[in-house]
């Protein structure tokens, strides 16, 4: 009897403890559905009644011009249906635009005169774009960017060499350097007599096809052939030599934008004679222009897709909110369902019947000379947003024949202060500035500090002079290491001595710039009035050197900062906390200026 008594008083024990638990449990779960069924609930009401108490909204989206189509029939379906949100009746007023065009809007001054209202989301062909806007101002971007459709990145060729491409030696984007480099290229195809294999990829830093195919060479040429790429890919030497040869083996004159490019090739109509074999793209845009749907005159002969054996790369097209001034939460709110509607059945249907993949099945255009629409192999998985824009950042660097870039870094004592994930703000930028280091396979950088009295009553201090990188990478690495936050923020008179050194060294032929890593206003020392009028006359007679900053922080004064770099040329990030130092910098060094 007493074991069983001891039993029971157990059992009765466990039970309490178990009721405890599924209590908590429970209370947590109807918190959570509580919030969505508030949230579905006001829809639901108004929607019901089909009243808008708090009047019309509109949530206006820009749109890849490949996605674009799909996206007004979508904005049409969804309008029709008197769409609530918030007791606002909102309405989506969809304009498609150049991606390019659009982040040069967003991250500077959106002209509203040339390019229309500015947009409370964005749907471009690529989150290449979406990572380069955060790295710009990662305040801009209110959610994770999420796929609604995906179209693979292929080679664009002449109808004349897909049979030779199709057959025995197929390409593989790994191959890319080795193929483009050789002075018979197409000998392995069977074809000496065209000689050079030549790809025209314009600007990877302006054309999200020319950045995927970019990124699945680097992969192809690392340990990683499927990806994705990381930052320690880009320091390995046979992938830096990778970007050397590709570089190296461009052919002249290649336009700008990928549409230009393929209608030059396209204007050819074969290989011989043609300033290019093939143009990467993606299969939606090939489409489009074949048929003359971009915008462009209709070439002499259409193009044809060729689908690389092995991991490839392909174009997500992510759709994200944008915040800022001007968005308000119902627009926040509307940007989130019409994402959601846009994943439905019959917004699906309509990206296939423009030529993209998506989940509505193969319902593709049948009029598409040139297209097969078959399953290409989309196995790379596609590096992190910080990888994207060191890619970006490392071709710029190799393709221009190496930048001279001259940082210079706050070491107040503000940079002690968290910077996110338990790291200071300065550690976040030594970071940053040793994966630089590693990655400049060209080129040459300096490292300066400024704060107040660091070189007897100087606010500032060089630690490595400006010279080539290889040369200097175990002295640059202890000028990173040896950065230590000290007192007060003397930014302009330091800046000032880093224009005259970076002036009086400046190197003809190539890309110089000054990069500025600060976490708060200037507070001794020259005054912005002052800095301005010092930079205009030491600018006068010498080659362009543009100032960029990047201002950690609620404390930097973003006008003055931002007002400079315009003056000079360069570009002022923002950013909420450190952790975004070594993706801003990729953007600065990827950027035109």
């Amino acid at each position: 009897m007493a074991r069983h008594r001891a039993l029971a008083e157990v059992q009765r024990g466990v039970a309490k403890w178990l009721l405890a638990v599924l209590g908590v449990i429970i209370l947590l779960v109807l918190g959570w559905l509580g919030v969505g069924w508030l949230n579905a609930a006001m829809d639901r009401r108004a929607a019901g009644s089909q009243v808008c108490p708090e009047g019309d909204s509109v949530l206006r989206v820009a749109v890849a011009p490949s996605a674009a189509v799909a996206v007004l029939d979508a904005a049409k379906r969804w309008n029709d249906q008197n769409t609530v949100v918030y007791d606002h009746c909102v309405r989506i007023d969809v304009a498609g635009q150049v991606t390019s065009q659009v982040f040069a809007g967003l991250s500077g001054e959106w002209n509203a005169a040339v390019m229309g209202p500015r947009p409370q989301a964005w749907l471009p062909e690529s989150s290449y774009w979406v990572n380069r806007l955060s790295a710009a101002n990662n305040t801009l971007v209110a959610s994770a960017p999420e796929s609604v459709a995906t179209s693979p990145v292929v080679l664009a060729v002449p109808e004349e060499a897909v049979k030779p491409l199709s057959s025995g030696n197929s390409f593989t984007w790994g191959d890319v350097a080795a193929l483009t480099t050789a002075p018979d290229g197409w000998a392995r195809y069977g074809k000496p007599e065209w000689g050079k294999f030549t790809i025209g990829m314009p600007d990877p830093n302006n054309n999200a096809a020319s950045v995927l195919a970019l990124q699945c060479a680097i992969a192809g040429a690392s340990p990683q052939r499927a990806g994705p790429v990381t930052v320690d890919t880009l320091t390995l030497p046979a992938v830096q030599q990778n970007l050397v040869q590709l570089a190296a083996a461009r052919p002249q004159n290649v336009p700008n934008s990928t549409t230009d490019a393929l209608v030059t090739l396209g204007n050819f109509g074969k290989v011989q004679g043609a300033p290019y074999s093939a143009v990467p793209v993606t299969e939606v845009d090939l489409y489009m222009r074949n048929l003359a749907l971009d915008g462009k005159t209709q070439t002499r002969k259409p193009l044809y897709e060729m689908a690389a054996r092995g991991p490839s790369p392909a174009a997500d097209f992510p759709f994200v909110g944008l915040s800022g001034q001007g968005v308000d939460p119902t627009q926040l709110r509307a940007a989130q369902k019409f994402r959601e509607f846009l994943k439905e059945p019959a917004q699906q249907k309509s990206f296939n019947r423009t030529g993209l993949r998506a989940a509505g099945g193969a319902d593709y255009p049948h009029d598409a000379p040139g297209i097969t629409w078959d399953s290409a192999t989309t196995s790379l998985v596609p590096a992190d947003a910080n990888t994207t824009q060191q890619i970006s950042a490392t071709w710029s660097n190799t393709a221009d024949g190496g930048q001279v870039v001259t940082v210079l870094v706050d070491v107040s004592r503000s940079m002690t202060t968290d910077g996110g994930d338990g790291k200071s703000r300065m550690d976040w930028v030594r970071q940053a500035l040793h994966g630089l280091t590693d990655r400049m396979a060209t080129g040459s950088l300096g490292l300066w500090e400024f704060s107040r009295k660091l070189d007897g009553d100087k606010a500032y201090k060089q630690l490595a002079p400006t010279s080539p990188a290889v040369s200097q990478r175990p002295a640059l690495h202890a000028a990173v290491d040896a950065l230590t936050p000290a007192s007060a923020t003397h930014l302009y008179t330091s800046l000032e001595a880093v224009y005259q050194y970076a002036s009086g060294n400046y190197a003809d032929g190539k890309r110089n710039r000054i990069i500025v890593i600060t976490d708060g206003p200037n507070d001794g020392g020259l005054t912005y009035q002052q800095i301005r009028t010092r930079l205009q006359d030491l600018a006068k007679g010498k080659g362009k050197l543009p100032v960029s900053f990047i201002a950690v922080g609620p404390d930097p004064n973003q006008q003055e900062l931002s007002d400079l770099a315009k003056a000079t040329g360069g570009t002022s990030s923002v950013l909420t906390n450190a952790k975004g130092v070594d993706a801003a910098l990729g953007q600065i060094l990827s950027a035109d200026s």
